[in-house]
Formats: C-alpha cells, structure tokens, sequence
C-alpha cells in the first residue's frame, strides 16, 4: 500500500511537467514545467566522465576484459511507461523508486549515450559489490546504496570532481577526516574503495537519523543538511523529495533521478541489450602492519609485485610511501607477498630508513641504510577486522569515540559546504591507541600496588576538535555524569583545547 501511494504521488509530479525535456548540452537537463517556466537540472559529474580513462586503471586492464560472446547493441529498445514502473517496483528496495520524466531522462542517458560506460561498471560492481555491502549492512544502510557511487564516481577508485571531492563515495577533505579518513600530503583514505565505504555508510546512517528519509539523506549527502532544511521550510514543512525538488540547487535535482536510473540500469541491462565486460576476482590479497616509513619501491624489490600493482591495492598512498612512523599503517598485497615481505622485513626496512621523495612519486634518493632492531610490527595497535571473503580483502577499522561536526556536502558549486558529519562519531587516532596500549602494558609490569594507587589519583586529557563528553565517557571507561560532576559541567558543551579530568 506504501509503495503504491509513492508511485502516485510520482505520476502527479509527472505531470507538472509538460511532455518535453530536451538535453541543452553534455552537462545538464533543460525542463519546461507545466507553468512554462524553465529549471535547468545539471547532470551528476560522473556522468560526464571518459569510460577510455576508466578502462585505463590496474584493475580495469587486470580484471576486466569484453565479452567475446556477448555484444553491446548499438540501438536501445522503447518501452512503455508503465514497463518501467513495472520493473522499477519490482526491485526488492527499501528505498522508494518511482518513475517520473526525469527519471526517464536519466535512464535515457544510461541506456542511449552511456551504454559503455554501462558496460564496464556492471563489471566493476562484481570487484566492489562485496566491500560496499559489507559496509551498508555495518550500519544499517539499505544495500541499495551500493549503487551510488555509480553516481558519484562512475565507480573510478581515481576519480577528482573539479570541486576536490576524490574516491568512490567523494568525500571532501573535512568531512572526510570527521569520518575518521587520514587525509595529508602522503595519505588519502577517500581513495582507499574500504575505509570509504564505511565512512560513506556512517555518513549515510547519520543524515537518515536526521531527516528520516533516504531520498532527503541522499539529497543532503549531495548538496548538505543545510540546503535540504532551507528547501523544506521554502515548500511549507514537507518532506517529501518531490515537493521541495525546485528548492533544491539545480545538481541536486538531478541527483536522486540519477539514483534512480542506476538502479533501473544496473538490474535491467539486459533488456536494453547492454552487455556488461567479462570480469576476473582479483587473487586473495592479504594486510600487513608496518611501524615504519617503507617505499613502493623497496617492497617491490624484495616481494616480487609491481609497483603499479602495490598502487591499484593501496591507493591511499599518495606519494608511494606508507609512512608507517607517523601511525602504524596497512600495506595491501597478494599472500604471496605478504609472505615475502615477512621473510625479508628487516632489510625492506634497512633500505627504506632514509627514502626521500619529491612531488614526482616515482623520483627517490637513498642515505646509507641504518641498522634496526626488532620491533613488533604492529606496535601495540589493535583494530577490529572485517573480511570481505569474496573478494579475498582484509581491512581494519579503528574504534570509536565521540565527536561533532556541522558542514556537509560536496562544495561542487558556491552554494555548498563541506561534507561532514551530524552529531555522532568519528575514528580514534590510531597513535592514541598505541599509546594507550604501550600505557596499558606499562602499569600491567609496575604491579597492581602501583596500579590501584595510579588509579586513584587524578588524570586530566586536553579536548580535542570533535570530541564529546560522551565519547570521552566512553574512551575513559566513566560515564558522563561523573565528567559533569568532576569537572562542574553543566549541559554537555565542551570546548576543544581545553583540559579536562577525567579521573
């Protein structure tokens, strides 16, 4: 009974507009309501991206290839307007997915221009479905959305929007670090397709937990909280997506209609003689943890895998360098590899002690190598791991504490701010994990006379940007009333810089 109304609710949208919607150029969708006034809809960036470059990546020339027997149609069959409501509330979605005109247009753009651009990410989805499902259900996001980076990126782990937003999911820089992404001038999380996914469905969860919508929650990831608010109070209060769809800046409009079409086209290709490329699982790659700065280069020498390779496994290392001592730091590679790098870590170690670099990631210089003692590798530093046993992954992602943030979206125009996060938590820092554990260790040795009597005397931490009373609650294993009471706080506002006991 749901799902019908919101179809009807669909056709009377459908309606408003007159019959025709021409496209004005490549970058938007020009529509004339029934009014006769003009709304110019802009297309998602992604939709305007070169599918040569796309199949120019490691992954795409490694694991994907076309499909001798199986060959893209040039032309697109017609179908009625009810064929694709029929197929669009077939879907066993969660999310509502009604047919209007501009959903159609968007179709269109899938099924008639961007059939082979169609073609390759129906493929790409088989390498990243496992690791975007995987993320969604951690956090109770409708699996859905694994197809919004069909939207956001066209699926290119590579992909930078002119506005700076980069990944799969295109997360700016300050949102990005709110969900706990490092992002400097040698690391890029936003890149790395596992960290992003569940820093995405975090993000996700968060803005539905607002607006208890998804198309509101997907409208707000695009362009923000603040401009999807302002657009409900400019439609009277309503919230539903239709109503307040002309408050909307022009991409946004468009950007649940995409939502749509790709969904419709990554389940019913087949109907509009789309074949998708012919794809290979990547070989079981495995994790191993370093303490210390180590080169793509160094590895390569010493683990028989290409650079490129170590490049398309651990693309968040922006310069090839995992710069293990600024935090204990994951390095992605086949088991094979792994093995290797085991088997000779001292010495990637000893000739990776004073690698320089430039801004050209592939210009090194060498000192005389130093000497090392043994250390252990992960330095004290534990994460919880998840395993994306179809795809032979293995990530790690970090606990939690609390934390706060007010700006979103992706900033492609003026009108919009920085992604970022509502009211909910963040990744801890993962040198403040060692430390606790080195700490931890520390007073295990001194004995429990000395531990009890460190216990009872007073410890004061310094606030940090986006901590919580609560989160600091929970990292310090008190609760928050006891912090209001130590500390002669009232309400929960805390202030980053300051100190505050937390014993």
């Amino acid at each position: 009974m749901k799902k019908r109304l919101f179809f009807t609710i669909a056709a009377m949208f459908t309606v408003t507009f007159s019959a025709f919607a021409q496209y004005d150029d490549e970058y938007e969708i020009v529509v004339t309501d029934a009014n006769g006034q003009r709304q110019e809809i802009d297309i998602p960036e992604a939709m305007t991206f070169e599918v040569d470059s796309m199949l120019n990546l490691y992954y795409s020339k490694t694991f994907l290839a076309d499909d001798e027997n199986c060959i893209t149609s040039s032309s697109d069959p017609e179908f009625s307007e009810q064929e694709y409501i029929d197929r669009l509330n077939r879907l066993p979605y969660v999310i509502p997915m009604p047919y209007n005109e501009i959903v159609r247009k968007f179709i269109d753009r899938y099924t008639k221009s961007g059939r082979r651009s169609v073609g390759y990410m129906i493929a790409a989805m088989n390498l990243y479905t496992p690791i975007f499902e995987q993320a969604l259900e951690t956090f109770g996001v409708p699996l859905e959305m694994k197809y919004l980076p069909v939207v956001e990126s066209g699926l290119n782990p590579s992909a930078v929007s002119h506005a700076g937003a980069a990944g799969l999911w295109q997360f700016m820089i300050q949102p990005g670090k709110r969900y706990g992404l490092r992002i400097n001038s040698l690391v890029d999380d936003r890149r790395d397709p596992i960290k992003s996914s569940y820093a995405a469905a975090e993000l996700l969860s968060d803005l539905y937990q607002v607006f208890g919508d998804w198309h509101l929650a997907l409208a707000a990831y695009n362009c923000g909280p603040e401009n999807v608010n302002r657009a409900i109070h400019r439609a009277g209060g309503s919230k539903d997506y239709w109503t307040i769809y002309q408050y909307l800046p022009r991409e946004t409009r468009g950007y649940v209609p995409a939502f749509i079409a790709a969904n419709y086209v990554m389940n019913y290709y087949c109907e509009h003689n789309i074949c998708p490329m012919r794809s290979t699982l990547p070989e079981k790659a495995d994790t191993v943890m370093v303490d210390r700065d180590v080169s793509f280069k160094t590895i390569s020498e010493f683990c028989d895998i290409s650079i490129e390779q170590l490049r398309a496994l651990n693309p968040q290392y922006r310069r090839d360098i995992v710069n293990g001592s600024s935090e204990p730091s994951a390095i992605s590679m086949p088991t094979a590899a792994v093995l290797l790098f085991i088997d000779n870590q001292q010495k990637i170690y000893a000739q990776s002690s004073n690698v320089t670099f430039s801004d050209n990631a592939d210009s090194y210089s060498y000192t005389e190598p130093r000497q090392y003692q043994s250390q252990t590798a992960s330095n004290g530093y534990t994460r919880k791991s998840y395993t994306e046993p179809q795809q032979g992954y293995t990530t790690t992602r970090k606990s939690y504490s609390g934390s706060t943030g007010n700006s979103y979206g992706k900033g492609r125009n003026s009108y919009r701010n920085s992604r970022g996060k509502i009211t909910k938590n963040r990744y801890s820092s993962a040198k403040e994990q060692g430390k606790a554990s080195k700490k931890h260790r520390k007073n295990g040795k001194r004995g429990s006379k000395n531990s009890t009597r460190r216990r009872q005397t007073t410890q004061s931490v310094t606030i940090r940007q986006g901590e919580t009373l609560s989160g600091l609650a929970r990292k310090h294993g008190t609760t928050v009333k006891k912090l209001q009471q130590i500390n002669g706080i009232k309400g929960s506002n805390i202030r980053a810089g300051k100190k505050i006991r937390v014993k």
